[in-house]
């Protein structure tokens, strides 16, 4: 259930994608303590981005999850921007990230919901 989006300008090959989507899968199951089998990573790179008047490397997340603790939300920023600064070289200065928690009927999984 847990879901990431990561929109990028940083222009990356396929195996730098699919490093970034592992290393994220596993950095969100670790950060929430949920399994990694419920996990849904997006990548998005190579976008046109402009972020504080500079098209330099830059990321939009958004971490979704039911029963997101927002008590914690500062832990899971530090461990997606040092994700973000590991992977991509960008700065956790140009990183924005949103976090969402919808209610267990609001999202829908196998022909139901949770």
């Amino acid at each position: 259930m847990p879901y990431l989006s990561i929109q990028t300008n940083v222009l990356m090959d396929d195996v730098g994608q699919e490093t970034l989507l592992r290393k994220a899968s596993q950095t969100v199951a670790s950060v929430l303590g949920k399994p990694e089998s419920y996990v849904m990573i997006n990548l998005d790179s190579g976008n046109t981005m402009l972020f504080a008047g500079s098209d330099a490397p830059l990321a939009y997340l958004q971490l979704k999850s039911l029963g997101l603790p927002e008590v914690q939300t500062s832990i899971f920023s530090q461990a997606l921007c040092e994700l973000m600064q590991t992977e991509l070289g960008i700065d956790s200065g140009r990183v924005y990230i949103e976090f969402s928690g919808p209610e267990r009927h609001m999202w829908g999984w196998n022909g139901g919901t949770f």
